[in-house]
């Protein structure tokens, strides 16, 4: 038990070290293709630091390091003094803890004809150029990608501006009097994403107040004090309506006061004449009623 615990934590230092040390291969002349007999020089490099790296590489499905059997070693470099075809293959530097930087496909041609193309990969946006050229000069070049033509370039350069990941493919070229060359892929990658800045530490207010923190409902406003302007107006436009319907009441009740006065009623003492006459009135009636019982 504990030696697997052992082994597992070796395996997770050499990853770690591996991601935190990336070295990078680098080759001269910078480009992929090479022609048969080329001298090219590799080094490894990590934050100006080759220590510990060696050139590694995979010919015809073997894997062997700088110095075994092809190449010659000093520290983290190696030089091939005369490229052969059979040292196409794939190349990259490997340290002494297992970790390995990226690979370079490096082709090597007995033709006449080479496209140096980008070794490492192309970042979104930056422009390429590819260049035909044989061992002499550049001439008048075709250029071709995945099998199709593009278009010809009279100097033997073609440029591709800001790139994409559309672009990744196999580019090669071709040159009528001398043949084309082997094909050669361009990887394009996306451009780092800036790291967002931390989050502040100041408190931020929030969105929406707390209920807590919500304002106690206000208390019903006063009732506004009618204005002096407002007064006067109602006393000119009422006062007279008042002032006339007093006097009319007055007048009617003058009117009928007058109309209902008393009236005295003293009876005079009637005279001898006006009894004499009176006495002989009773008479006759007296007699006439005597009569009619009869």
């Amino acid at each position: 038990m504990e030696e697997t615990c052992l082994l597992r934590l070796l395996f997770v230092t050499s990853l770690l070290s591996g991601c935190t040390h990336q070295a990078s291969l680098n080759i001269s002349p910078n480009r992929t293709q090479m022609f048969e007999g080329e001298f090219v020089s590799l080094r490894c490099e990590e934050d100006d630091s080759s220590d510990g790296w060696t050139v590694t590489r995979n010919t015809g499905g073997t894997r062997r390091q700088c110095g075994a059997g092809w190449g010659r070693k000093d520290g983290s470099s190696c030089t091939i003094s005369s490229m052969r075809k059979w040292y196409s293959g794939v190349y990259w530097c490997e340290s002494t803890g297992g970790a390995a930087s990226s690979s370079i496909t490096i082709t090597v041609t007995d033709g006449a004809v080479i496209l140096q193309s980008p070794v490492h990969p192309v970042m979104e946006g930056d422009d390429v150029t590819l260049t035909c050229t044989t061992q002499t000069s550049n001439l008048s070049a075709g250029f071709y990608k995945d099998g199709s033509f593009i278009r010809t370039e009279p100097t033997g350069h073609m440029t591709i501006h800001h790139v994409s990941r559309s672009d990744e493919g196999f580019y090669k070229c071709d040159i009528i009097s001398d043949g084309e060359s082997p094909p050669s892929w361009i990887t394009v990658t996306g451009k780092p994403t800036s790291t967002a800045p931390p989050p502040s530490t100041a408190t931020s207010p929030p969105a929406t107040p707390p209920p807590s923190a919500a304002p106690p409902p206000s208390a019903a406003p006063p009732p506004a004090s009618t204005p002096p302007f407002l007064v006067l107006l109602h006393l000119v436009v009422f006062c007279p309506y008042c002032i006339s319907t007093v006097i009319m009441v007055s007048l009617y009740r003058r009117r009928s006061t007058g109309n209902d006065l008393p009236v005295s009623m003293e009876m005079a003492p009637p005279t001898q004449a006006e009894q004499g006459l009176a006495d002989e009135y009773d008479d006759v009636m007296a007699a006439v009623t005597t009569e009619h019982h009869l």
